[in-house]
């Protein structure tokens, strides 16, 4: 093999990271369902031959660390089966997805014979049929009542659509003209990313390999790197689930970092068994919260590729909340994912204080209203996303109105939403006082409050962290705990952080998110950072008094 060259490798990172970025933008504009194009729920990846994660666009972080093994399914699969113009889906949680709105995508990419790689597009669809609109609720009890399960099949072969499974699909879902619109988008962008990496290759041709292997190596080194800087040992976490919507006793998720040399070894023993409820998440997806929680820990010039995911082992028992055992629901599994970032987040914290942050809002919390509307009896479906708040950090207050560090998602407009539903937003505000006070103040949660224009709907809610608000670091306080609230007409009652139910015309539903937590002594925050919170309505005079022992 010939000396790599730096600055062809240089090109060649680029071109790819060009080419993911291509992709994600293609999704966003191709896609019909808000739920992708608007809130920008989905990713883009490419993966060598072998499946390893060459690059990947700057899209839901909890999707990507996800297709090693996925990827792994495919080529056990297929490998003595894939041809120019196939294309592969799947979204079983036990046959390589996550939950069963999230359907994978695959298309390898040929030059005549040889394989060279994989364009990826993961989505999250608004329907996948089931006993509810949406397919996220947190109180189904097996997996079998939670959709439309799709082993991995081809999508197309040696391209000739499936007809078959696009019918199955569309015969099983309540808005197929959005889902299968869809999957034309992922399709549009899987051919994007074949078309760029053949231009790729053509430049470079039998070159582009070894560059490829260099790439995820230097990925390698620099994560070893950083690792062997810290200290060895081990570093414990907890955090906690409020329940799974069938009890309220809370739900451990238990994690010991140990760092040995530049190598990392995750371990969730002590973590809650599996749960009643469909808050499980499959071990693929506590892996890539766990590597994006780590991520978050380096530096900012390590690639984002398959080198990383080889400093870092992760291990959770058979049989618990982060690898349940068959037929365990997992439709409302990204609460868990989220609470697995904020448990390694907490131990890392022991490890590279000045580089993570205190606890966010817990992750978003999840709306979503489903019916039928009209003369026509026309099908809806809303799936609202909140993105709220990051904690303090070791330099700078937490932001609000974000998505979650563990995602890169968008709050869906109220103009979308009162445009394409039959529902009213009476209030999209932050929440003063949520922030957990320390010297770098946690960002505030929001709120968001809705009022139903149809006869009925289903209501599904999935939020978290009422009896377990986000922590602090370093002194810093918790935030304000989160809220539900409906009033049907004889005032607000509140109700479960997770419940489904009918709701009539003329209902009003509130979802008060929790903030972020604080980082650091509150003593010692600045007197003017206080008095231009107090003046942006983001602290009260009492909170002051309270939190920080000042009269304003």
């Amino acid at each position: 093999m010939s000396a790599i060259d730096p600055i062809t490798f240089a090109v060649i990172k680029s071109g790819l990271d060009t080419i993911v970025d291509d992709m994600a933008y293609a999704v966003m504009r191709t896609a019909r369902s808000p739920i992708v194009r608007d809130v920008l729920d989905y990713s883009v990846t490419l993966c060598d031959a072998q499946g390893r994660i060459l690059s990947q666009a700057k899209t839901v972080a909890l999707h990507l660390g996800a297709v090693p093994d996925a990827m792994e399914v495919i080529i056990d699969r297929f490998s003595a089966d894939l041809f120019p113009g196939d294309v592969i889906v799947l979204n079983d949680p036990y046959d390589g997805g996550m939950h069963l709105p999230d359907i994978f995508m695959f298309k390898p990419i040929f030059s005549g014979d040889r394989l060279l790689g994989f364009a990826v597009v993961i989505a999250h669809h608004c329907d996948m049929g089931g006993r509810v609109p949406g397919s996220n609720a947190s109180d189904s009890t097996e997996i079998y009542q939670e959709g439309l399960r799709i082993a991995p099949m081809k999508l197309y072969e040696r391209g000739k659509p499936n007809l078959t499974l696009f019918k199955i699909i569309e015969k099983n879902v309540r808005l197929p003209d959005l889902v299968l619109g869809d999957l034309d988008a992922q399709y549009a962008t899987c051919n994007i990313g074949e078309r760029e990496l053949l231009g790729l290759f053509a430049r470079y041709g039998d070159a582009l390999a070894p560059y490829f292997d260099s790439l995820i190596d230097y990925g390698e080194t620099l994560t070893r790197k950083a690792i062997a800087d810290w200290p060895d040992g081990d570093y414990h976490f907890t955090d906690y689930i409020d329940g799974d919507g069938f009890s309220t006793e809370p739900i451990p998720i238990t994690c010991k970092i140990t760092v040995a040399g530049d190598h990392l070894f995750v371990d969730f023993a002590g973590t809650s068994p599996q749960v009643k409820g469909a808050i499980n998440a499959t071990l693929s997806f506590a892996k890539s919260a766990t590597y994006l929680t780590i991520r978050c820990a380096l530096g900012h010039d390590v690639p984002n590729n398959a080198g990383v995911y080889r400093c870092i082992t992760v291990t959770a028992p058979k049989g618990s909340i982060l690898n349940p055992r068959m037929p365990a629901p997992v439709a409302a599994r990204a609460l868990t994912g989220y609470r697995v970032v904020d448990t390694v987040m907490g131990a890392l914290a022991q490890i590279a204080p000045a580089r993570l942050m205190a606890a966010g809002e817990g992750g978003n919390t999840v709306v979503a209203i489903g019916g039928y509307h009209g003369e026509d009896h026309k099908p809806f479906v809303l799936v609202d996303m909140i993105n709220g708040a990051w904690g303090g950090r070791s330099d700078k207050d937490g932001i609000e109105g974000i998505t979650n560090p563990s995602q890169n998602m968008s709050n869906l407009p109220v103009e979308t939403i009162e445009a394409r539903y039959p529902l009213l937003i009476e209030e999209y505000a932050l929440r003063p006082d949520s922030g957990g006070a320390g010297r770098y103040r946690g960002g505030l949660g929001l709120v968001r409050q809705y009022q139903l224009l149809a006869q009925t709907a289903v209501l599904q809610l999935r939020a978290d962290r009422h009896e377990h608000p986000p922590y602090g670091l370093f002194g810093g306080k918790p935030a304000a705990s989160s809220a539900n609230l409906i009033d049907t007409g004889a005032g607000w009652t509140p109700l479960p952080a997770k419940v489904t139910l009918e709701i009539f015309k003329g209902t009003h539903i509130r979802h008060e998110q929790a903030g972020g937590g604080g980082w650091g002594d509150p003593a010692q925050r600045d007197r003017a950072a206080l008095i231009t919170d107090l003046r942006n309505g983001k602290i009260s005079a009492q909170s002051a008094r309270h939190d920080y022992g000042v009269d304003l």
